[in-house]
C-alpha cells in the first residue's frame, strides 16, 4: 500500500499506464516531498540538476538569463506536470537554466539515480515517462517554432491555449517574457483581443 505522499503520482499514472505494485513501494521509497515558498529555486545556473520533479500544487517557471540579465521564461510548470533540466539531468553538467517557483508549491522530486534505476526496473514506470519525455521534446519543439516564426499576437494566443488556466493566475511581465515582448505591448495585445 501506498503513502498519500505519492498519490498524485499514482493517479497522474492512471492516465496513461497505472503502475504495478513493486513500482509504488519503489516510489514511496524514493520520491522526496517538498514545500517550495514563493520565489524560491529549486535550480540555479551553474548547478547540475539532480532531480525529476512533480508539481502538485502551485506554479513553477523555467528561465534562463542572458548576458545582459534580461530573464526568459520557457516554461510554466503548473499542478500534475512535471519539470526538470534535461540536459542537466541527463548528461550531468551545469544547468544554463533556473527553476523557481511563482507561488507558494508542493512538489515530489526523484532524484537521478533513483529514476534511472526505476528506467531499469519498472517497465510501466519507463513507459510512462518515456511518454512524457516525448510530450516535452514536443511541447519545447512547437515552442521554438512559435519563436522563430510567429507573430507577438500568434505568441500570445499560443500561450492562451498552451496555458489556458495560468493566464488570470501569472502576471503580465512573466507572460511578456515568455512571448518576447515588454509587458506594454502585451497590453497592446490583449486590448486588441477585447
Amino acid at each position: 500500500m501506498s503513502s498519500t505522499k505519492i498519490q498524485h503520482l499514482l493517479n497522474y499514472f492512471d492516465n496513461y499506464w497505472a503502475v504495478e505494485e513493486l513500482t509504488v513501494k519503489m516510489l514511496d521509497k524514493c520520491v522526496t516531498k517538498r514545500k517550495l515558498k514563493r520565489k524560491e529555486n529549486i535550480l540555479t545556473e551553474g548547478e547540475k540538476c539532480n532531480h525529476l520533479t512533480f508539481v502538485t500544487k502551485g506554479i513553477l517557471k523555467t528561465y534562463h538569463v542572458n548576458r545582459k540579465g534580461n530573464q526568459h521564461n520557457l516554461k510554466f510548470t503548473a499542478e500534475n506536470n512535471w519539470l526538470t533540466d534535461f540536459n542537466s539531468l541527463y548528461n550531468n553538467i551545469p544547468s544554463k537554466l533556473y527553476i523557481q517557483a511563482m507561488t507558494p508549491a508542493t512538489i515530489l522530486q526523484i532524484k537521478n539515480e533513483d529514476l534511472f534505476h526505476l528506467y531499469d526496473n519498472s517497465p510501466l514506470f519507463d513507459r510512462n515517462m518515456r511518454i512524457v519525455t516525448e510530450e516535452a521534446f514536443i511541447e519545447q519543439q512547437e515552442r521554438v517554432l512559435q519563436h522563430i516564426s510567429s507573430t507577438a499576437h500568434e505568441r500570445y494566443l499560443y500561450f492562451l491555449k498552451k496555458y489556458p488556466d495560468l493566464s488570470n493566475r501569472i502576471s503580465n511581465i512573466q507572460i511578456a517574457s515568455y512571448i518576447g515582448v515588454t509587458p506594454e505591448f502585451l497590453s497592446t495585445i490583449r486590448k486588441k483581443q477585447l
